[in-house]
């Protein structure tokens, strides 16, 4: 074959259609490749890239925060036994390749999947609460004892002194009223009244005694009488001291000189011969130690009447509150489900709130023969503000009913055929 017949045999070749044994196939056109994004694109830099499993280039943060959290539940699932699906546990290890690696689309979807399934399965604990228990309680803690030792630091002391200057004065009202009945008594028995006309006087004037009455009745009497006043002399020296001896002391002048003292205060030694002088001699150091003693009270009741008030069921809210929060909390330290509030500072001073209002009202009755003080009350609202509030707005309810409007009001009755 010449070489112009081999050239045209090439030729035919080429131009001949596709149609043999073998023929050559057509090649496929090129897929145009996206260029790879970098970082910096200011144009959503969250985005994923292209491809089977697009990758982010600038991840956010929730990523590291969900991968964390799943993580976290995870192992205390594993602690305390709940059995959790292989699924779950192979999408959060994937995860935490990925986070090193590189996140994807479908990885962070898995992901919050099992975020999801592990929260709803571990129930009432969350990931918070996990984070809380292991790392912020002992700053809880430390705030609750704070506000516990401040409030006992002022409730001690003033509870101690109320109850304390509250028992004297009792003592010394009950002393003052025995000892009014028997000097009016013992009056009447030294200073019987005048004998009536044609009547003979007694031969002893001084000390005639009614009839009936003997020496040794009145001497006893007015032992008794000296005891109680050497009794209501000193508590009300005792008071006068809780107000700072804000009220001058009758007898100050003699309290440093025993002997004038003891003959001020004790009986004499003659009796039972000059009662009416022993007599008029004690009512007279009566007048001056109960008037002292009265005017302590009076100082005593509205200086620690106040505190007991209005301050301490104020105070005593508040240490409820304590109690109750450090119970709640140790509660929650238990279940592993505490989570640290803002709302606890709203409930001290919705307890302090509670506390002032109980202070308006006297004892409350529990039951026909048992009642609590105001004190118990505050504490008891301190602890339990919801009960409290509830019981107010009962209260409330009972000022505030109205007639139903539904019920049918009686017309009046008609006389002699008119209304």
């Amino acid at each position: 074959m010449s070489t112009t017949d081999h050239d045209l045999a090439g030729a035919d070749i080429l131009d001949a259609p596709a149609t043999g044994a073998n023929p050559m196939p057509a090649r496929a056109p090129a897929r145009a490749v996206p260029a790879p994004r970098t970082s910096g694109d200011p144009a959503r830099p969250d985005a994923p890239t292209a491809g089977p499993d697009c990758a982010y280039s600038t991840p956010p943060d929730y990523f590291e925060d969900a991968l964390e959290d799943a993580e976290r539940l995870m192992k205390y699932a594993a602690e305390v036994g709940i059995d959790v699906e292989a699924d779950i546990r192979t999408a959060i290890l994937h995860a935490r390749i990925e986070s090193d690696s590189g996140w994807t689309d479908v990885g962070v979807a898995r992901l919050l999947a099992a975020l999801t399934q592990l929260a709803a399965r571990v129930r009432p604990v969350t990931a918070e609460s996990l984070k809380a228990c292991s790392g912020e309680t002992r700053h809880a803690v430390r705030g609750y004892w704070l506000w516990a030792v401040g409030l006992a630091t002022i409730i001690v002391p003033f509870s101690l002194v109320s109850f304390v200057t509250s028992g004297i004065s009792d003592a010394i009202r009950k002393d003052i009223a025995t000892a009014n009945e028997l000097a009016v008594k013992l009056t009447t028995q030294v200073h019987p009244p005048a004998a009536p006309a044609g009547v003979a006087a007694a031969a002893n004037s001084q000390s005639a005694l009614p009839a009936g009455v003997s020496p040794v009745e009145v001497v006893t009497e007015l032992q008794q009488f000296a005891s109680l006043i050497r009794a209501i002399d000193g508590r009300a020296l005792g008071l006068n001291r809780f107000i700072l001896k804000s009220e001058i002391d009758p007898y100050h002048d003699i309290r440093e000189q025993p002997p004038q003292l003891h003959a001020k205060f004790q009986l004499p030694d003659d009796l039972p011969h000059h009662l009416e002088a022993a007599v008029d001699g004690r009512i007279t150091v009566f007048q001056d130690v109960r008037y002292f003693a009265q005017n302590v009270l009076n100082d005593i009741s509205v200086f620690y009447g106040a505190v007991a008030a209005c301050l301490l069921p104020a105070l005593y809210a508040l240490l409820g509150t304590c109690a109750y929060l450090l119970r709640s909390f140790e509660e929650q330290m238990r279940s592993r489900t505490f989570t640290p509030s803002v709302a606890n500072s709203a409930r001290f001073l919705i307890a302090g709130i509670g506390g002032a209002v109980v202070g308006l009202f006297n004892n409350f009755t529990v039951t026909q023969t048992a009642s609590l003080p105001p004190l118990a009350i505050a504490f008891l609202v301190g602890y339990a503000v919801d009960v409290f509030f509830s019981f107010l707005e009962g209260v409330l309810q009972a000022f505030t009913k109205t007639k139903d409007p539904t019920v049918a009001v009686p017309a009046p009755a008609a006389v002699n055929g008119k209304v």
